[in-house]
């Protein structure tokens, strides 16, 4: 018998490979990263890296909504840029996305990410 409760998410993009897009564990969801994926066309939006992170959050906020839980339920934050020089940008955007106090934080650089996009977003939430 699986420990794992997944949370399979009606709004938000399909699984690109063999994971869940979120588990439960207890109180705490864990949701994979989400990249800029329009959950309508499959493909990457077009945009800046601004607008890459603000369509990743979409995709993670349609998640959490199906879970039955909100933004304001975010913990943790991981986020992955493929150049450090877009931070100020995807910082904006991350700022536009919650309110104080701000979820703690995680910003590496990675050399790529899944079709080629800008931002990956991973949360960590609390009911």
């Amino acid at each position: 018998m699986s420990i794992r409760k997944s949370v399979v998410s009606a709004h938000g993009p399909a699984a690109i490979g063999p994971y869940s897009p979120a588990v439960w564990a207890g109180d705490l969801l864990y949701l994979s990263g989400q990249t800029p994926i329009d959950p309508a066309t499959g493909k990457l939006i077009a945009g800046d890296v601004g607008a890459q992170t603000m369509r990743a959050f979409d995709n993670l906020e349609a998640v959490l909504v199906d879970a039955g839980l909100s933004m304001d339920h975010v913990i943790k934050c991981n986020v992955y840029l493929t150049s450090m020089a877009d931070f100020s940008a995807m910082n904006a955007a991350y700022e536009a996305r919650f309110t104080r106090p701000f979820p703690s934080r995680t910003t590496v650089a990675v050399a790529g990410l899944p079709l080629g996009a800008a931002v990956e977003i991973e949360l960590v939430a609390k009911r």
